[in-house]
C-alpha cells in the first residue's frame, strides 16, 4: 500500500519546493565576466544580478546583488556522486541569510532507487536558480524589487542533493546496484566553513528553509551559534513539522547517520536518534541557545506533509493535530520559540511570490506572515504565535486563485482536490 501511494503521487506532483527551486550546479564562467569583488554594486546594471559566477571555494563573496556558486570539492558530494556546490548572493556583510533548499528524501531501497522522483539527486546549474529569480517564479527572500525586505541582505543558498534532511554522513549501499551518499552534514558544513572564511562577526543572521531545508535550518542552526556566539540569530523552519511516524524514525535516521551529527555541546540530545522527536531536538537547541529566536511555519493542512505521513503508515486526519500538538509542546518547554499556522494545503512560502501576501486569521483578527517575520527578525520582543482556527484555516486566498485560474504557478499543484480532502471530524 505504501509503494502504491508513493508511486500515485510521484505522477501527480514533484516534491517539496523542487519544480520552484531549482538551486545548481555546473555553468562556465560566461565569458567577458569580472571576477568577484572587481565590479562595485554602483558598476552594475540590473541584468548583472543575474549573470552568476561559477567560483573557487577559495574565492571571496561576489559582488553586492549578484548570485555566485562555489565548489568546495573535498568530501563533499551528491547522492549518486555528482559534484556539490552552494550558492551565494553578495550583500551587507552584517546581514546573512543561510537558506536550506527543500527536496524529499529517501530511506530504503525503494524510495531511494526512483531516480530523482521523491529527492533532489543532484545539484543544477546555477544559471537555472538565478532564471527563475528573474522571471519572478522563484521570489519569496529572493526579491530584489526596491522595497523588498531581504533585499540588501547577503544570501548563503545550501543545495539539497543527498535525501537525508541536510543531516546525514554516510555512504550507504541499499543493493548491489545502489548505493547512495548521505552526505547533507558534510555538504553545508563546506559552506559554513567558507563563510567563516569570508564573514567574520555578521550582527544579523536570519536561518530558513522548506520542506527537507526546514530540518536543515532546525539542526545546524545550532552549529551556526556556536561558530557566532555573539551574532543574533533568528530560525524559521517553513514547512517541516517533523510529523512522523515511529516507524519512520527508526529506519530513516541509522541510514543517514545523523545522530552522530547531534550537537555534542547539548545534553539533552546526547541519546539515541530514535528516542528524539522534532519537538524535543527544537526545545533542547532553544534551551541551549535562549538569545536565539525560533520558529516554524506551515499550512493547517499542508499536502506534502500530510502525503508523506500517510505514505509512512500514519492516518492523514491525525496530520493537523499533531502538528499542533507539537507546536504546544515546544511553546510550553521554552520562551523563544513561536509558530505561524496558515489556512489551507499549500507547501512552503518563503521561495514563493506570495509570501508577502500570506495572511491567517486568528481569534484576535487578521495577521500578515511579513509583519510577523519582521517582528521576529527585527523587532524588540516575539511576535505572538499566530494560528488559524477551525473554518478561518480552509479560506485560502492562494487556492481560490489557483482553482479559478488566476494563479497558475507550479505551488497550485497542492491545491487539487482541496478543500473537500482536507474535510475531518477534527479540523
Amino acid at each position: 500500500m505504501r509503494c502504491l501511494l508513493l508511486i500515485i503521487f510521484f505522477i501527480g506532483q514533484s516534491l517539496g519546493c523542487q519544480e520552484d527551486d531549482p538551486s545548481s550546479t555546473s555553468g562556465e564562467t560566461t565569458a567577458g565576466e569580472t571576477t568577484a569583488g572587481e565590479m562595485s554594486a554602483g558598476e552594475m546594471s540590473a541584468g548583472d544580478t543575474y549573470i552568476p559566477q561559477s567560483l573557487g571555494v577559495d574565492d571571496p563573496p561576489p559582488p553586492t546583488g549578484r548570485w555566485a556558486e562555489y565548489l568546495p570539492g573535498g568530501d563533499t558530494v551528491c547522492s549518486r556522486g555528482g559534484e556539490y556546490r552552494f550558492f551565494v548572493r553578495g550583500g551587507d556583510p552584517n546581514k546573512v541569510i543561510i537558506d536550506f533548499e527543500g527536496g524529499g528524501a529517501c530511506w530504503d531501497a525503494f524510495t531511494c532507487s526512483i531516480a530523482d522522483s521523491i529527492f533532489k539527486d543532484s545539484v543544477r546549474p546555477i544559471a537555472d536558480f538565478t532564471e527563475v529569480i528573474q522571471e519572478g517564479r522563484l521570489d519569496g527572500i529572493y526579491g530584489t524589487s526596491e522595497d523588498h525586505p531581504y533585499r540588501d541582505w547577503t544570501i548563503i543558498h545550501i543545495p539539497y542533493c543527498t535525501g537525508d534532511i541536510h543531516w546525514g554522513n554516510a555512504t550507504q549501499m541499499y543493493s548491489d546496484n545502489l548505493t547512495i551518499e548521505h552526505r547533507g552534514f558534510v555538504n553545508v558544513t563546506s559552506a559554513l566553513d567558507w563563510l567563516e572564511r569570508n564573514y567574520e562577526a555578521p550582527r544579523d543572521f536570519f536561518v530558513t528553509g522548506c520542506s527537507a531545508g526546514a530540518y536543515g535550518a532546525a539542526l545546524h542552526s545550532a552549529y551556526i551559534a556556536r561558530r557566532y556566539p555573539m551574532s543574533k540569530m533568528v530560525v524559521m523552519a517553513d514547512s517541516g513539522a517533523g510529523v512522523i511516524t515511529q516507524d519512520f524514525l527508526e529506519r530513516s535516521l541509522p541510514n543517514w547517520e545523523a545522530e552522530v551529527n547531534l550537537p555534542p555541546w547539548i545534553e539533552g540530545l546526547q541519546r539515541p536518534a530514535t528516542e528524539l522527536s522534532l519537538a524535543e531536538i527544537y526545545i533542547e537547541i532553544a534551551r541551549a541557545h535562549p538569545e536565539a529566536r525560533f520558529s516554524q511555519y506551515t499550512t493547517s493542512f499542508d499536502a506534502d506533509q500530510m502525503f508523506y505521513f500517510t505514505a509512512m503508515g500514519g492516518d492523514r486526519a491525525d496530520w493537523s493535530p499533531l502538528m499542533r500538538e507539537s507546536f504546544d509542546r515546544i511553546e510550553s518547554e521554552v520562551d523563544n520559540f513561536r509558530s505561524f499556522v496558515a489556512p489551507g494545503p499549500m507547501h512552503c512560502v518563503i521561495p514563493y511570490p506570495f509570501l508577502s501576501e500570506r495572511v491567517t486569521q486568528t481569534e484576535s483578527g487578521e495577521v500578515t506572515l511579513s509583519t510577523w517575520m519582521d517582528q521576529l527578525i527585527n523587532g524588540e520582543n516575539l511576535p505572538t504565535s499566530a494560528r488559524c482556527e477551525g473554518e478561518a484555516c480552509y479560506d485560502d486566498f492562494v487556492c481560490t486563485e489557483c482553482l479559478n485560474g488566476s494563479a497558475t504557478g507550479g505551488y497550485c499543484r497542492f491545491c487539487q482536490g482541496w478543500p473537500d480532502n482536507a474535510r475531518f471530524d477534527n479540523p
